[in-house]
């Protein structure tokens, strides 16, 4: 009997341009494994909205092996002893895994290859990260310039199609996914979450071939929420149900400003995981300390606060497309990238809110929600980042509301203001604003300047 070869699955649920999984099925037969690690990911364990997806990805890449009359393992617990468990059980010659950067990950792939055979592939960017360096041989920390370089780079390998798999003469013991209760069920939040999405690698290239025939508009499109000018993409790219290879090599054959846009906002994701390469505590630890506690409003100390942190959570704040971006989040597990930053400068700025607060929200209902490109983003946005906005650039949510035409996307998502007309949708003034919806929390003017003392104040000025 051939030993088998383990493949160690994570964020990266397909098999096509799957570079762990083809170069295991050229030595003999596959087992895929997924191992569901709550203990080694600590408080970085996946948020409620990323469980729904995850649920619907592993089923998606069971129907995908079993056309291989295939299955996936499942098994729960520390990833690396689960695994070396597994290649016990099995005989298994060696343990294949697309290299993954988070730090628990680098923890648990260091541990799982002190005991096996452990071969480690890249697949997950459109380079490993440190493959870009400056001049002098070091990582860059702003994006520009390494975009740039990257650019120079690229395509670095041809995608990869799915392997011809060979089964094992026996199948391991494996868990029941209904058992992990990864849905929620009461309350059962996700129905919009269904009517929004289908999950996995078949719905990813369908996804990609959509907005292919899109992209050409994507520069002016992306930005305005009202419209399907989003790709849609980052929840399959994030769970690996494509890659960004796969990504890049399908719009090789557009060349207008929208495509080249959308590169490189791939490019964005590979720099993001560059960042954390450097500096694995980013999501959770500024790299510019602004002034600290006496920069920041802190929720956990005064209801009032606390409060105001609520009702940016629930789409309260009287602001309508702040409260369109948070209601949408809460709805389907995403949120348009526009009114993602205009929703977390307003949290940061207009509330005083230290940006942790919103990127651990983000955490918890984003589908796709990245330890990487959660943390960058929020520290972009909050002034406080390696490569960063500065905290003075107030984002004014009235004004870019207007400018980017989100009067349709404010009705659906608030359905209270369905009714306004065009010139009150934006800012409903006391004569249209309904009786069921607040009033602002706090003024632009009072909330600019309020956050500007505060700066001032902040470093001692």
């Amino acid at each position: 009997m051939t030993a088998p070869h383990i493949v160690w699955l994570r964020r990266d649920l397909r098999l096509a341009d799957q570079p762990a999984l083809y170069a295991a099925a050229q030595e003999g037969p596959v087992i895929c494994v997924y191992v569901l690690d709550d203990e080694g990911a600590g408080n970085r364990a996946m948020g409620g909205a990323s469980r729904w997806w995850l649920h619907h990805s592993l089923q998606a890449m069971d129907r995908e092996l079993g056309k291989h009359q295939g299955k996936l393992i499942l098994r729960r617990g520390n990833a690396a002893d689960e695994i070396a468990k597994l290649a016990e059980e099995t005989g298994a010659a060696a343990v294949h895994a697309i290299r993954h950067y988070e730090p628990w990950w680098r923890k648990a792939q260091g541990r799982l290859a002190d005991r096996l055979d452990l071969k480690l592939y890249d697949g997950n960017y459109l380079l490993p990260p440190g493959t870009v360096t400056t001049g002098s041989g070091d990582p860059y920390k702003i994006y520009t310039p390494f975009a740039k370089s990257a650019r120079q780079c690229l395509p670095q390998r041809e995608v990869l199609d799915a392997p011809s798999l060979t089964n094992p003469d026996e199948w391991p013991d494996s868990d029941d996914l209904d058992g992990w209760n990864l849905l929620p069920t009461k309350p059962d939040w996700a129905s919009g979450f269904r009517d929004a999405w289908e999950v996995g690698e078949t719905a990813a290239m369908a996804q990609l071939e959509d907005f292919a025939d899109r992209v050409k508009d994507y520069e002016d499109d992306r930005n305005r929420p009202s419209i399907d000018g989003s790709s849609r993409l980052s929840p399959h790219l994030h769970h690996g149900e494509i890659s960004p290879m796969q990504v890049w090599d399908r719009l090789t054959r557009h060349t207008g400003e929208g495509a080249e846009t959308f590169r490189g906002e791939l490019l964005w994701r590979d720099y993001t995981q560059n960042v954390i390469c450097q500096f694995p505590a980013y999501p959770s630890e500024s790299y510019r300390d602004l002034g600290g506690e006496k920069l920041w409003r802190n929720p956990n100390r005064g209801h009032v606060i606390a409060e105001d942190l609520e009702a940016w959570q629930q789409g309260r704040t009287g602001y309508p497309i702040v409260d369109a971006g948070m209601r949408q989040l809460w709805q389907i597990g995403w949120m348009h990238n526009r009114v993602r930053m205009i929703a977390a400068s307003f949290l940061i700025k207009h509330l005083l809110i230290d940006w942790r607060h919103g990127e651990q929200w983000f955490w918890d209902c984003l589908v796709d929600a990245d330890y990487g490109n959660n943390g960058v983003n929020w520290q972009w946005v909050a002034g406080t980042g390696v490569d960063s906005n500065m905290f003075p650039r107030i984002m004014a949510p009235l004004s870019q509301s207007e400018k980017f035409d989100a009067g349709d996307y404010i009705r659906e998502f608030v359905p209270e203001l369905a009714d306004l007309p065009d010139d009150q949708i934006h800012d409903p003034d006391d004569k249209h604003r309904p009786d069921d919806y607040p009033a602002k929390i706090i003024g632009h003017r009072e909330a600019r300047e309020r956050a500007l003392s505060a700066y001032r104040e902040a470093k001692g000025e």
